[in-house]
């Protein structure tokens, strides 16, 4: 029995997404499978931040986005890098998810979701956890600080995704900022 293409694909598609998704959008199994190997911890990262570290939800999340990757890929035109498309798509999932799941106006305004636990700061010794503090953050701060910080996202596309005002975006940011700082500087 002769290998198929797909268990030994020629050396030079191996290191191509674009090869690689052309393969995927034909059917590919095998060559999705590398396309999720090469993308799934950024992916995973991402929608981690943005659920404040919760774990086995930031994995199903993931799990979603690339079968929605899987759906959407025979519509992928190509106009920017497949990980970029990927990345939006996972982004864009996590979000959907935040929305969903919103607990009402007091997840969005209340500054008491940052309140300081046991396990969101390291021994004093060992410094500040800042990623328990930013998952402590209230949701829709949260979001907009990691995408315009961490991710590099634009107000104007952070508003876009979060059906917000550019200038909600902002604010929401420097209430973000500020809440860290705060308890930055009062643990000092």
């Amino acid at each position: 029995m002769l290998p198929t293409p797909d268990l030994f694909p020629p050396a030079e598609s191996v290191d191509d997404d674009a090869v690689l998704v052309r393969r995927a959008a034909g059917g590919s199994q095998a060559a999705f499978e590398q396309l999720y190997r090469r993308h799934v911890s950024r992916v995973h990262g991402a929608i981690w931040r943005l659920l404040g570290g919760f774990e086995a939800r930031a994995e199903e999340l993931t799990q979603d986005a690339f079968v929605r990757a899987w759906q959407a890929l025979p519509s992928f035109r190509g106009e920017s890098a497949f990980g970029t498309w990927l990345y939006r798509l996972a982004i864009n999932t996590a979000l959907m998810d935040l929305r969903r799941r919103a607990g009402g106006a007091a997840n969005e305004t209340s500054d008491d979701s940052l309140g300081l636990h046991a396990s969101a700061a390291a021994e004093p010794s060992l410094g500040i956890d800042l990623s328990a503090l930013v998952a402590r953050l209230p949701p829709r701060a949260r979001a907009v600080l990691i995408l315009f910080d961490i991710e590099g996202w634009t107000h104007e596309e952070i508003a876009l995704q979060l059906e917000m005002a550019v200038g909600s975006s902002k604010a929401q940011l420097h209430r973000a900022r500020g809440l860290l700082r705060q308890h930055l500087g009062g643990s000092r």
